[in-house]
């Protein structure tokens, strides 16, 4: 399983960014697909998931209203819509892949590489 986060850059505080995560390397009709961010400094956290067939998306609180996690399985590729991006959503993001719809990072056995947002104030 390959996994290839793209889409991170720089933006303004209120801004918005639209990381994309495109997979590849076998079926994943069954996977889970999560995006988790980790800040310098501090410990990876969850930002949302998703099941590969579209339904019960689920976000960590401090991301409900502002982003929004989906995938479009003809092209492989899982997005995050991120909006009124605040400068504490600076980090690296990362989207993995897993079978068990759940925040819980060691639950994710492949990761993509990460991609940096940065928002300044």
């Amino acid at each position: 399983v390959q996994l290839q986060a793209s889409g991170g850059g720089l933006v303004q505080a209120g801004g918005s960014l639209r990381l994309s995560c495109a997979a590849s390397g076998r079926t994943f009709s069954w996977f889970v697909m999560g995006w988790f961010r980790q800040a310098h400094g501090k410990e990876r956290e969850f930002v949302a998931a998703i099941t590969w067939s579209g339904g019960s998306p689920f976000y960590a609180d401090s991301m409900k209203g502002r982003f929004t996690i989906s995938r479009d399985s003809a092209k492989n590729t899982v997005y995050s819509q991120m909006n009124s991006l605040k400068p504490e959503d600076t980090a690296v993001y990362y989207c993995a892949a897993g079978q068990s719809l759940t925040r819980v990072t060691t639950s994710y056995p492949y990761w993509g590489q990460g991609t940096l947002v940065t928002v300044s104030s």
